[in-house]
Parts: C-alpha cells; structure tokens; sequence
C-alpha cells in the first residue's frame, strides 16, 4: 500500500533558477527590469554551482523533479519560492532593506514554475497546480501530485508597507498557501533565529547583527495583517522568539477585533521541530502550545544540524535519523497532547547540505513513510499528510470568506 506524503516545504522551483529544465532561463523580458537579465544569466551559474555543493550531492545535484516525488509518494508539494538575490544581492546587503523590484521577480518566477507544471512535455507524473479549494478533491485518495506555490522570505513583497496589501491579495488570488516571513538574513522584515550550518548563536549574531527591540517592522506587521485577511497562512520558521511572539500577540488582536476563531487561521512552522539542543531557530515548547492552539502544523526539517542538534552530532544513516524523528514526534506529541500538529518539512533543495542519514532526494521519503506507518499505524497518515492538508484546506476557506466580503480584521 502506498503511504502518501505532504511536504509543507520542499524547493521544486530552485531548479529553474538554475535552467535545469533544459531550457534557457530567463528567455522572455522580465516586466519592468530588463536591465537584470545578464544577473539572472550569472545566478543561474551560481545556484548550479551551489547545489553540487550545498545539496546531497550522492546521485545528482537535485533532490526534487517530479519523477522523485512520484516514486516517494509524495502527493501533496508546497512548492517554495525563492528568488536569492532578493536577500543575497548587492543591492540588499547596501541598503539592508528589500530591494522595489523583489515584488517582480517573484511574479516572474512563479510565471516560470506555473509554466514548467503546464508544460505538455511534463505531463507525466499526472500533477496539478493548485490555486482554490475546489483542486484538492480527491486529494489524498489518487495519485496526483498536487503543488501549492509558497514563499519564502517576506522581502519578496518589496519596500514599501503601504503596497504590501494589495500584494498579499495577489498572492492570494494567485494560490499561495504561505509566506515564511523571515529567513537567512535581516531585511526589515522579521527578525530572524540563526541557520547557517557550522554558525552557533553566538557566532552568527556576533557578524549578523539585528536589533533587540525588534520583532516585527512595520513591513512585517503590514504583511501580516494582510495574510491574516485574504487567507495565506505565516510561516514562523526562521523568526527570532520575540519575532514569533510580536506575530501572534498580534494575530490575538485580530481575531478579537474580528470575533474570529483561533483555530480558524493556523499557524505553520514548515520546517522545524523542537529545540533539543541550543540553537533558537527550533521550536520551544512555548511556541510549540501557541501553534497548536492556533489548530497549525510543526513540519519537521531534514538538515542535519537542525533536527539532530542536542540528539547527536553524526548525520549517521537512516536509523538514526529514524530515532531522531520519533524523539521529535513524541515530544510534540508529549506537549501538545495530539498528533495533530506534526507534518514533514522536509527543505529538500533547499541548500541544507549534510542532510539527515538515509535521505537522499524526495523518492528516498517512501522510506520514511513505511516507518512511520509501523511505528505509529492510528496517527501516521495524519502526519505525514492530513495534518498539512488541513492546514491548506483552513487557509482558502478563509479567503473565500473574505472574497465574499464577510467579517474580517
């Protein structure tokens, strides 16, 4: 019997930044920046050059095609937009804050991955890209592999706050299902926990310097705001603690203006897991409760560093990595008292090189599945799949809401 999976963050698109689809990337004029195409042309030199290094680097320099997640089950892809230089550019570490532009590139990427998923030369796998409530019918039931776009990092949504709205409305009408607020760096956005692997705390703050008193900026709480009101969900993975806690004291105040169920907007960390060891971008047990409160979803990662730190310091092979899951899942269990608030979030392609023992692209998480199956047979499909599906399903059922003009913040 296959065991279908969700992934709530798994890195289809980075291939395409590279041109790996076979295609020249970048072919059509980018709207309003055409100046950019020869740094488009010099980034997909670069992210080809990082994923030999940066991803598994065993069999292939890609862990995600559509072949791998058939042949793993998995049926259910939140497809993670990343465009690098919105955060990694020369331009960004200037000023420090996001670049005009960001909001365009990440248009012109998602055209890109919309483009590749239609495209008649990709038909099999059967797969759909899913913008509304009406395509997960059948889901979890078949064999297609459904793709919900998400983002990653809020400075895709540009500088200016007061555009971030009708930005996020966008997004919304356009299917993202999440956006992940903060990321690597600060970009006057959220605050963020440090993820560098080989960087502990101390050395990643002593040479990436935030400030204290912030959590969330202005652009931070507009962005929130907003995907509060049209239904895209917020990814806490990366935020600093006071970062995730400015996020939902605020949305505490939003359901109280709006005399709005909790549960009714879910709270995801996509890909994370409780904080064994010492490094703060896992979960607390604190935050862990207010993520279950909100009725959301912990996916646990698959970088080494991550999801072993305090457990053990040897990515090991897929025993170890099975002990390790299963201690993060008793855990969230032990303090959530449910099952309910567990998924996978599995980063794969998405540069976290070593990788956990025995995952070795996304066919390589069937593996997982059977395991899971047989440790825990009553709750193991809502881990690996109907935990992340419920989560999706609340999202859109809210921005219907608000699409009809019901009562929101």
């Amino acid at each position: 019997m296959e065991h279908q999976i969700a992934d709530l963050h798994c890195h289809y698109p980075m291939h395409l930044l590279a041109g790996e689809d076979g295609k020249d990337p970048f072919v059509k004029p980018l709207r309003k920046i055409p100046k950019r195409r020869l740094w488009h042309k010099i980034r997909a030199i670069l992210v080809r050059w990082a994923a030999k290094r940066l991803n598994s680097g065993k069999k292939k320099d890609w862990l995600v095609d559509l072949d791998e997640l058939d042949r793993g089950g998995v049926r259910l892809v939140f497809s993670v937009l990343y465009v690098p230089e919105t955060e990694l550019g020369f331009e960004e570490w200037l000023s420090g804050r996001p670049a005009e532009h960001s909001f365009c590139e990440l248009l012109d990427h998602m055209d890109e991955v919309e483009a590749d998923l239609t495209d008649p030369g990709n038909a099999t796998p059967e797969h759909l890209l899913v913008t509304e409530s009406s395509q997960l019918a059948g889901a979890g039931k078949d064999r297609r592999i459904r793709f919900v776009h998400c983002i990653e990092g809020g400075a895709h949504l540009g500088r200016g706050a007061a555009e971030i709205d009708g930005r996020v409305r966008e997004l919304a009408r356009r299917g993202v299902g999440y956006i992940t607020l903060a990321h690597l760096f600060w970009r006057h956005v959220a605050t963020n926990a440090p993820a560098l692997p080989g960087l502990s705390d101390r050395q990643y703050d002593s040479v990436f310097c935030q400030p204290d008193e912030v959590g969330l900026s202005a652009r931070g709480e507009a962005a929130v705001r907003a995907m509060y009101r049209y239904g895209v969900l917020i990814d806490i993975s990366h935020m600093r603690q006071r970062a995730i806690d400015e996020t939902f004291a605020l949305l505490a105040e939003l359901d109280e203006q709006g005399g709005n169920d909790p549960g009714a907007y879910p709270v995801l960390a996509t890909h994370a897991g409780y904080r064994f060891g010492d490094l703060s971008y896992m979960l607390s047990a604190d935050t862990v409760r207010a993520i279950a409160s909100r009725n959301g979803v912990v996916g646990l990662i698959m970088a080494h560093h991550l999801l072993n730190d305090g457990l053990h310091d040897d990515p090991g092979d897929f025993e170890t990595t099975m002990r390790s899951v299963r201690l993060h899942v008793g855990k969230l269990h032990e303090i959530t008292d449910s099952y309910e608030h567990i998924g996978l979030g599995t980063d794969l392609d998405g540069f976290i090189k070593p990788m956990v023992g025995g995952i070795e692209g996304a066919s390589t998480l069937k593996r997982l599945a059977d395991r899971l199956h047989a440790a825990y047979p009553r709750h193991a499909e809502a881990i690996l799949y109907g935990n992340a599906l419920r989560a999706l399903k609340a999202a859109y059922a809210r921005r219907a809401e608000a699409g009809q003009g019901t009562r929101d913040a």
